[in-house]
């Protein structure tokens, strides 16, 4: 079972790292994703993700107070504009549009209501 934390400790971490260049692949929650499992599997990963220097802030701002920092919103709010932005030009049915614009909405409202303790950038 620990193998089995690693290996989705692993993959959670390659998946942040590609979502730190594109939009569309959310970072943060793979990272909190990792962070859990790596508790689980082994403890020099655990302490080398949080440690981090690009990896470990935003894991360390929302453990201590669910914060997501500014430009991490922006980011998302973009990323999800895009993403509609895809979903209109490909046609998509109005049905299809109206659950998804409700999805997202709903995805944002929750993103900018978390505080921003951890700082603007």
């Amino acid at each position: 079972m620990r193998f089995f934390w690693l290996l989705s400790g692993c993959l959670a971490v390659g998946f942040a790292a590609v979502g730190v260049v594109l939009p569309l692949l959310p970072t943060v929650p793979f990272l909190l994703l990792a962070a859990f499992c790596f508790a689980r599997s082994s403890g020099r990963f655990h302490d080398w993700l949080l440690a981090h220097p690009t990896f470990g802030p935003p894991i360390a701002d929302w453990r201590a107070s669910g914060a997501i920092r500014r430009r991490a919103k922006w980011l998302a709010t973009a990323s999800i504009g895009a993403a509609f932005g895809i979903s209109l030009a490909l046609g998509l049915a109005a049905w299809l549009l109206a659950l998804q614009a409700a999805v997202l909405s709903a995805v944002l409202l929750f993103i900018w209501t978390r505080p921003e303790e951890g700082g603007a950038g």
